[in-house]
């Protein structure tokens, strides 16, 4: 079962430097990934509304989108296990990066408050069981690939002196 979206990509005219198609482009992303998972609720058994659905239903969801990844997790019996660049093609499947899938539920979750919640309590995106989820993902696929996700902190600001003042 193959999601296909309804909604017509909108390319927009001309560039802006203002940010503008950058919101627009953040937007157009955030409604196709809506009706995806909206397509997604239609054709689960028994279907569902987005407002009766919960954490399980987003993972369930997570877990369905893993067939359409473009990224290969090596399982930890594979010998390229922690490589980042194999030398060679390997059996271990193909999943969704966990950046993608942090990215999504990021706008599934402003989705989900503009359409169902207003923003108020309850929303299924920020269930804990999803943030574990994502947290797992991430650190398995850190190992499996070899590749670190830790944030890139800012450096303290040290206190530079200002430059000295020419004499008068």
């Amino acid at each position: 079962m193959a999601l296909v979206s309804a909604e017509p990509t909108n390319p927009s005219n001309g560039s802006d430097s203002s940010g503008g198609n950058k919101s627009n482009r953040y937007e157009c992303q955030k409604r196709r990934d809506w009706n995806t998972f909206c397509q997604y609720l239609r054709n689960h058994h028994p279907p569902l509304s987005p407002s009766m659905c919960n954490g399980s239903h987003v993972l369930e969801f997570l877990h369905y989108l893993d067939q359409f990844g473009k990224t290969k997790v090596h399982n930890p019996t594979c010998p390229f296990f922690g490589m980042p660049n194999p030398p060679s093609p390997c059996p271990c499947p193909l999943r969704q990066a966990w950046g993608s899938l942090d990215a999504l539920i990021g706008r599934l979750r402003a989705a989900y408050d503009q359409q169902i919640n207003g923003g108020g309590n309850g929303n299924p995106f920020g269930d804990g069981t999803v943030r574990f989820y994502l947290r797992d993902v991430r650190d398995f696929q850190s190992k499996a690939r070899g590749v670190s996700y830790h944030k890139k902190r800012k450096r303290p600001n040290r206190n530079i002196a200002a430059p000295d003042q020419p004499s008068s």
